[in-house]
């Protein structure tokens, strides 16, 4: 297995440059906001943490494609860089501080790196495939993650982000399903879920009506932390529309579950 250290170091490297422009925006009062054609918010900070990531990896890996949620880009073979620049950019504009940028080196349209900085949290969690995966807030020592140990869904702890997308995908009944069935049920939301999976306190995360830039970097931290992670037909991520990280332990008896209902008839 080929080493990532010197691409998770760069990496690490914009995640400190992109946090120095989104702390300072983080409430300021001239914060510029617009709506995409997509009905979605972008602020100026979305796009100038981007456009600064994307100047740094134009010089020191010129020869690596991006894609990004700001500017652009397709899925390339070989090295891409996956940028979500400000992934929850609702809560940054309301001022709440749940957000971060997703910063993911996919090979072959596999995530090998991933780095998720929130800054408003003071918390970063990182990985590179076979180094393990890690956080650590300001000051602290980086710890090793490690997924829950959790084996019985009625002893499970599941976010389930927003409940409108399940709605809309007419998945509701499989999601009641699954919340009826589990010990805890919340939406927490966004990137937050899924590093808690890798932290071991949630042990299922799952949601519909995704980009391949809110979860590329998501992956490697769940993977690395002794957790697993696909869609929620159990396929292949981040290129579906969905998702669903557990500790590994409930993957299978989660999937088991939410495909034993019926999909919901059109409203």
């Amino acid at each position: 297995m080929p080493s990532h250290d010197d691409d998770l170091a760069l990496a690490l490297r914009l995640a400190d440059a992109a946090d120095a422009v989104s702390r300072q925006r983080f409430r300021a009062q001239d914060l510029t906001v617009e709506t995409k054609p997509d009905r979605t918010p972008v602020t100026d900070a979305d796009r100038a943490v981007e456009q600064g990531i994307r100047d740094v990896l134009a010089e020191e890996r010129p020869d690596d494609a991006v894609l990004g949620e700001e500017f652009g880009g397709g899925r390339q073979p070989g090295r891409q860089w996956i940028v979500d620049p400000i992934d929850g950019t609702t809560n940054f504009l309301r001022g709440q501080p749940v957000w971060a940028t997703l910063i993911a080196l996919a090979v072959d349209g596999v995530p090998v790196v991933g780095v998720v900085s929130a800054p408003a949290l003071h918390r970063r969690w990182w990985a590179a495939q076979g180094s393990g995966a890690w956080a650590a807030s300001p000051d602290e020592e980086p710890q090793l993650l490690q997924a829950s140990r959790v084996r019985d869904l009625a002893d499970a702890y599941v976010s389930y982000n927003a409940l409108q997308y399940w709605d809309s995908a007419g998945w509701l009944g499989r999601l009641l399903a699954l919340t009826r069935t589990a010990w805890r049920a919340r939406a927490l939301g966004d990137f937050w879920s899924y590093m808690l999976v890798a932290e071991g306190q949630l042990d299922v995360a799952g949601e519909h009506d995704l980009q391949v830039y809110d979860v590329a970097a998501l992956v490697p931290i769940v993977q690395e932390a002794g957790g697993r992670f696909t869609s929620l037909e159990g396929g292949d991520v981040p290129w579906a529309s969905t998702a669903l990280a557990t500790n590994g332990l409930l993957h299978d008896p989660v999937l088991d579950l939410l495909h034993s209902h019926p999909v919901d008839p059109p409203r």
